[in-house]
Formats: structure tokens, C-alpha cells, sequence
């Protein structure tokens, strides 16, 4: 598939697996809104497997799926982000802002991954910091699937910053707790 993709444009459609394991099977239902992803840098390993690294670009609708590749491939539909009233996004960005700022402090705090997300820029275009928001998120991919398919960007803001309080509130809890109680807590699972 990537090969395939590189000899012409370098694009390809993503889309969250729903049922199933892998793309390949015949059995596997992907979801029905996906990206596309433009590859912005390949690596090739010895063994002919690669590493790439990809932007998202657009939202798509599958219409139909195909099985006459190796791979699971779909014919597709634009999906566009509904941006028509701006203003309403506009005031809901700044408290998600301090949110995803609050967020990125937390886990420095907790020393989780190798980069220091406190130290993430964040845009000021509301379409941009919705999809920086929604992708730093460290949670499971199906529960930023309706962040995906929302129809508009206001759902959109919304779906996130739902997801930015609760998160919040479970790692501000996690920041209070000694290691010692931590133990005897996993104790009762």
C-alpha cells in the first residue's frame, strides 16, 4: 500500500478498525469516517517494512469497501468539518485552551512519555488547536471516534473539551495519590 502510494501521490485513507483485527482480513469493518494522511517522511528497514510519519488532511465517508487488494480499501466520499458559525467556536476555544494547557502540565508533572508537553505550542487557528487537541489526548483511539465524525466544528470543540475535563480531573486525582496508596488501592481491583 505504500508503495502504492508513493508512486503516485503520496496519500492513503485511514480508518479506525470497528470489528476485526486486521486491515487484510475480510472479516474487518472499519468505522465509517476516516483521514487522509499524506506521508511526510519514510524510513525503509532491512527487512522491506517501513516507518512513516504522516499528517492527517482531510476527513472522509466511506461509501463502499473493497476486498481486491491485500489490503482492505474503500471508494470515498469528502467529508468536510461544517464551519459555519465561527463566533460560537471562537468562545468555547479559550476555556479548552486552558484546559489542554492544564492538561500538558499535569503530564509533565507525571513524567509521562519522552517529550516535555508542557512545552507544546499552541496554535491560534480554532480548527487547528481542535485537531492538536483531540490528537494529544492519551486515551483509547475509538473514544476520539466521535470527535471524528462529528458534523461540525462546534461538536467538535465540544466532544474535545468534554474529553479535556475528565481527563483533567482523573490526572489531577493522580497527582495526589502517594505510591504507597496507589498499591493498596490496586489491591481492591
Amino acid at each position: 500500500m505504500v508503495e502504492e502510494a508513493l508512486q503516485t501521490e503520496p496519500v492513503f485513507g485511514i480508518s479506525l478498525i470497528k470489528k476485526g483485527d486486521e486491515a487484510y482480513d475480510l472479516e474487518t469493518v472499519p468505522y465509517s469516517i476516516g483521514t487522509i494522511a499524506r506521508i511526510v517522511e519514510m524510513e525503509t528497514l532491512d527487512n522491506g517494512q517501513y516507518i512513516i510519519t504522516v499528517i492527517g488532511e482531510n476527513r472522509f465517508q466511506i461509501n463502499a469497501l473493497h476486498h481486491d487488494k491485500p489490503y482492505l480499501s474503500a471508494s470515498i466520499s469528502d467529508f468536510p468539518l461544517e464551519y459555519k458559525r465561527p463566533l460560537d467556536v471562537y468562545r468555547r476555544i479559550r476555556p479548552l485552551r486552558r484546559r489542554v494547557k492544564s492538561y500538558l502540565k499535569i503530564m509533565a508533572q507525571l513524567g509521562e512519555g519522552e517529550l516535555d508537553m508542557s512545552q507544546i505550542e499552541l496554535p491560534d487557528d480554532p480548527i487547528s488547536l481542535l485537531y492538536l487537541a483531540a490528537s494529544l489526548l492519551q486515551i483509547p483511539a475509538h473514544e476520539k471516534m466521535p470527535i471524528l465524525a462529528s458534523a461540525n466544528a462546534v461538536a467538535v470543540c465540544m466532544a474535545v473539551e468534554r474529553l479535556y475535563r475528565r481527563e483533567n480531573a482523573v490526572l489531577e486525582n493522580i497527582l495526589h495519590i502517594s505510591e504507597m496508596q496507589a498499591r493498596s488501592l490496586s489491591y481492591l481491583n
